[in-house]
Parts: structure tokens; sequence; C-alpha cells
């Protein structure tokens, strides 16, 4: 994976102007980037040299510019021949007013500039969020598939990890649904699903789960959310489980009272 480094969110994050999301998904980055700690060492020494030193701030800056302007006008019109009263007050208007275009472009560029690094900024911190998305669900997918029970529903339990969820998770937590020989495997790969009921895939693992699932619990959590969310194809296993003999006698008499609902 390509390394996306934060050398122009540095200064900002030393100088603690940061928000904490942003501090956060910097930290997280500074732990597994050897250059971006180097830089950030770098920088530190660098301000720690310099930190008795006044810093120039934009606002001193423009009155430095308008200063020099200023005097560059009072030395033209030294210059000048003599005039009418009406031409010197003609000129000496057009004058101010080239000061004041010159200070209003000033002013402008430092925004213009501002406007510029936010965007550069937003686009790194982006860029970050990617990585750290791109990392969590590779070690979700990995847990998911490791010998340990546990290890398994910790992989399943990083779904609250993701606002929106890609396929390919969807399809590694429905994995688990259906395939999982532990029950608490499955239990908890159902009630990540539960979320996202919304998702035709999500739905279609859900009726493919009651067909084969044997845990009463399982069952029982897994009708209850078809029926929550009127899913109408849950209809036929639900009759086939009515049918089938080993179907516990409290989840037959649950499917009669809510498939009515579904008919």
């Amino acid at each position: 994976m390509e390394n996306k480094h934060i050398s122009d969110l540095i200064p900002e994050y030393l100088d603690g102007s940061l928000d904490n999301k942003t501090v956060k998904i910097i930290e997280e980055h500074l732990a597994n980037c050897t250059q971006c700690q180097q830089e950030v060492n770098e920088t530190k020494t660098l301000f720690t040299a310099f930190k008795s030193d006044v810093v120039e701030v934009p606002s001193e800056r423009l009155r430095s510019s308008f200063e020099e302007a200023l005097q560059s006008e009072k030395a033209t019109l030294g210059k000048v021949v003599p005039l009418s009263s009406e031409k010197k007050n003609h000129h000496w208007a057009n004058s101010v007013l080239k000061v004041a275009a010159s200070i209003a472009l000033l002013v402008a560029s430092f925004q213009m500039g501002g406007v510029f690094q936010r965007k550069k900024i937003d686009q790194q911190l982006a860029e970050l969020q990617d990585e750290n998305l791109n990392m969590k669900q590779t070690a979700m997918l990995s847990l998911m598939e490791n010998q340990s029970a546990s290890k398994r529903i910790q992989g399943v339990a990083y779904i609250d990890e993701f606002e929106n969820p890609d396929e390919s998770i969807i399809q590694a937590l429905g994995n688990r649904l259906l395939h999982d020989d532990n029950d608490n495997v499955r239990l908890t790969a159902f009630e990540a699903l539960s979320k996202y009921t919304s998702s035709e895939t999500v739905k279609n693992v859900l009726i493919e789960a009651l067909e084969k699932e044997k845990n009463p619990s399982i069952q029982v959590a897994i009708i209850q959310a078809l029926v929550l969310i009127q899913e109408k194809k849950a209809a036929e296993p639900m009759k086939k489980l009515l049918e089938n003999e080993d179907t516990q006698p409290f989840i037959k008499e649950q499917i009669k009272a809510v498939l009515p609902s579904l008919t």
C-alpha cells in the first residue's frame, strides 16, 4: 500500500491547532510511518531553535506592504512638476486608489493562499482517512479467517469502524453467519448484518441462514429481523421450519404468529 505522508500537516500538528479527529488520524499514521516520525522530530528541533523568535503574522506584513507602497507614491509625487490644484487632487486620488488596490490584492492573495492550503490539508486528511480505513478493513478480514473463534468474533466486531461497509465486508460477514462452526461467531455476525437490512445482499443472506441454521436462539433472531423489515421471501423458509420435525415447538409457535403478516 502506497504510504501517504503528512509533511504539510506536521507544523499545525505540533502547534496544537488541529482538531482532535485530525490529530488522532495523524497519530495513527505516525505509529506506522518512520519517515513521518523523523520529520516530526526534525520539525520539533526547528521549533525549539526558533522558539524565541517573533513570528511575523499576516497583519504586520500587510502594514509593511502598505507603508512601502505609500512611501513609493510619495517619492513619485515629489518628482512631479506642480500643476493646478484640481490636477494635483486628481493625481493624489489616483495614487490613493492605486495603494488601496495594492492592499486589496495583497489581502486577496493571503485569503486565496489560505483557501488553497485548506484544500491541500483536506485532501491529505482524506487520504489519511482512506489509508486508515483500508488498514482496518484488512485487519478485519484477516481476523475473520483466524482459526481462533475469539479472534473471528473480534474481526466481526470491527464492523463498528465502518459507516458504510463495502460489499467485500458484507460478504465476509455473510460467510461467517452461513458457514462458521461456532455459534457465538454466527450470532455476532448476524448482529452485525442486522444493521444493514436495507441491503439486498444482507436480506438474501438472512433468508439462506434461516433455511440452514440449527441454533434456536439464532433462528429466533433471524425470524424477528426478517419480520421487522417485512421480507416476503422469508415466508417459504418459515413454512419449511413449521414442517420440519426438528424445529423447536416454541419456534413453530412464533412462526405461526408472524407468518400471516408476510403472506
